[in-house]
């Protein structure tokens, strides 16, 4: 797939090469869907080896063993919930849905209009910087920006010139790799906040009454800037040019000026747009702001529905005003030319949800999650020895359980006391692991939306595989790791308050 325009020099010879390797490794694997196939499998027949392994889950105390799966009661567990696994894999509704409104602007012609007054209208050289600071931002929209930006990113490189997969991975590296950066606080941080407090009670209980969920908020948006910045400069210095000049299908389109036609439908879209964004907001703060926090209001739970509208209603305007639409039949259509599209994304979700149910049923993950925090309190580590170590564990746990707040569930029991007794804040330890999280988010398959990015990229190259994507998302992972890295440490050099209120020691 690798299409260098140019022979690199130097250190960046050795990088490529080095990521070359990775991506033939990794391109040997079968495809996707038969790769999460003989994963399922491998999950069976492991939960049988190890079957019988426990540990004790430090939050509740609860013996947490193996189950095992290659067993009688596994197998009616396994053909009983067959459809169950398929329709409850995480992803797979809130792609669906997302797409028939992101279908129905693309269909309509409002994406490509919308791209091409974006390519005339704004610095190129911007563009990258303002794809890795938005998708990093979209963690607001908490799981959202991996279903809207990656396949936006791509359209919008090819329309400048530039090679759709590098747009692509800039767009999955702010959402995925930023998941732990934002100026605004997002419902991760009152999650985060209130399993980081009932780990602190342990400890202290007044201190944990302190704990507010602006705890990471300096931090965080300082990480914005850093995100930004690096995964501009790995997109622009090493991911593009390795990948080269694109010579897929529709390399060769060329994009000319904005006709009247399209002229009057962006304006009417953009009206309608803007009209159902001030209608969501109304009810954000209404109907749908519910009792409780407001992140976690019955509007947040519904972000998947009105991005949906959001790209809908503009879409629809923008195919009635340029006559694209002109009766129901024609919406009908296009509808079903978008969920066709997606027949590759779905196949994929029924082998992807099987695995990851069966994987989640042996418990094997929060088995090797609750080892893995043992192994670290038994180091004797202190000090930046054990930064360093909690890092690098929380990396490795991270391809194993997905879920930022499945694995705090699991971590901060153990973590947050140790790091307290060290003279550490709890605050403070929660932003060493979500940067310790957000790092290794774009290179593991376990991701729940990592499927569907090799479906998004396999639109431009039918041949991409797992290790194609992997190689394309390491110089992101490292770049980010090394950086946050050292802004952690010069943060604790400084003793600047990681938020509101809370210092970096206890």
């Amino acid at each position: 797939m690798t299409n260098h325009d140019e022979k690199p020099s130097g250190s960046r010879k050795f990088l490529f090469r080095a990521l070359d390797v990775i991506e033939w490794v990794g391109n040997k694997l079968p495809s996707p869907l038969l790769l999460f196939t003989l994963l399922a499998f491998i999950v069976i027949l492991s939960s049988a080896v190890f079957s019988g392994a426990s540990v004790t889950n430090p939050t509740s105390g609860e013996t947490i063993a193996v189950n095992n799966l290659f067993t009688i009661e596994g197998l009616q567990y396994i053909f009983q919930n067959a459809v169950d696994n398929f329709i409850g894999f995480a992803p797979l509704g809130a792609v669906l849905v997302t797409m028939l409104g992101i279908g129905l602007a693309e269909q309509t012609g409002l994406v490509h209009a919308s791209l091409k007054g974006t390519v005339f209208s704004v610095p190129s050289k911007l563009l990258t910087a303002a794809l890795v600071f938005a998708g990093a931002m979209s963690s607001i929209a908490v799981n959202a920006g991996y279903v809207v930006l990656p396949p936006l990113g791509a359209a919008l490189f090819l329309g400048l010139g530039r090679h759709p997969l590098a747009g692509l991975t800039a767009a999955f590296a702010g959402v995925s790799g930023g998941f732990g950066a934002n100026l605004f606080l997002t419902s991760t941080d009152a999650i985060l906040a209130e399993l980081t407090a009932d780990a602190a009670a342990t400890i202290d209980e007044a201190y944990a009454e302190t704990i507010a969920v602006s705890m990471n908020w300096f931090f965080a948006a300082a990480s914005i800037v850093l995100v930004t910045v690096v995964g501009t400069w790995v997109t622009n210095k090493i991911v593009e040019p390795r990948l080269g000049k694109y010579e897929g299908d529709n390399a060769e389109e060329e994009m000319d000026a904005l006709s009247q036609q399209e002229k009057k439908g962006l304006l009417y879209a953009g009206i309608s747009f803007l009209v159902t964004a001030l209608v969501m907001v109304y009810l954000s703060f209404g109907p749908l702001r519910g009792d409780g926090n407001y992140l976690e209001s019955p509007f947040f739970d519904s972000l998947v529905f009105v991005i949906f509208i959001l790209f809908f209603v503009p879409g629809l305007i923008y195919g009635i005003t340029t006559k694209v639409i002109q009766n129901d039949k024609d919406l009908t259509q296009f509808l079903g030319k978008t969920m066709a599209s997606m027949s590759g994304y779905i196949a994929l979700a029924f082998t992807a949800g099987q695995f990851i149910a069966y994987f989640g049923e042996t418990n094997m993950g929060t088995v090797i999650a609750i080892n893995g925090a043992e192994f670290l309190s038994n180091t004797g580590f202190d000090g930046f020895g054990l930064i360093i170590v909690f890092i690098l564990i929380t990396m490795g746990i991270n391809f194993f359980i997905g879920s930022s707040s499945a694995k705090w569930v699991i971590l901060a029991p153990v973590f947050v006391p140790i790091m307290m007794n060290l003279g550490y804040s709890p605050e403070f330890t929660t932003v060493i692991y979500r940067l310790s999280d957000s790092v290794t988010n774009i290179i593991t398959p376990l991701l729940l939306y990592f499927p569907m990015i090799i479906a998004f990229a396999q639109r431009y190259d039918k041949k991409i595989g797992i290790g194609t994507l992997i190689s394309m998302m390491i110089p992101y992972s490292v770049a980010f790791l090394v950086s946050w890295v050292v802004l952690l440490f010069v943060w604790m050099l400084l003793g600047i308050p990681v938020g509101p209120g809370a210092d970096i020691y206890y």
